[in-house]
């Protein structure tokens, strides 16, 4: 799972910054890592969703900045978007520390949403594609089944 993520991570990357590699943020071969951890301990499906309340986490962050408010703090708000406190596993546990791990990197810079965008789009793609093999494999074994 990891390679094809990381594969296809890295497209995405390519698609936001551009080519060479070498214009990219000098965060991005940093946090990379972080962001298969999520894929590796729970799966595409799951790894969108997470993704995505990163997203929201640093959302949050930012506006409470932006308006001078209260900020409880990006792991507060990862925590209350994913719903980390209601399954304490060890995966749940990895990819919470993950994620606060690849926004401690990026954070500073300006690309700290593009990773999370990028990945939750790179979970989304692969997932799609799972799906329509499955759906393939699924009418072919149909249609063997029917000329029997």
């Amino acid at each position: 799972m990891t390679y094809d993520f990381r594969l296809h991570l890295t497209q995405e990357l390519g698609n936001h910054f551009g080519s060479p590699a070498d214009s990219w943020p000098k965060t991005a071969e940093l946090v990379t890592p972080f962001l298969a951890i999520v894929v590796d301990a729970l799966g595409v499906d799951e790894g969108l969703r997470w993704f995505e309340a990163a997203r929201e986490a640093h959302r949050r962050v930012t506006e409470a900045e932006r308006d001078r408010s209260y900020n409880f703090g990006f792991a507060h708000y990862l925590d209350t978007a994913a719903g980390a406190h209601e399954d304490i596993t060890l995966p749940v546990v990895a990819v919470f520390e993950a994620l606060k791990g690849a926004y401690e990197v990026a954070r500073r810079e300006s690309s700290v949403d593009v990773y999370f965008e990028c990945a939750a789009q790179t979970c989304s793609r692969l997932g799609a594609a799972r799906r329509d093999r499955r759906q393939q494999l699924e009418q072919g074994r149909e249609t063997r089944v029917a000329a029997q």
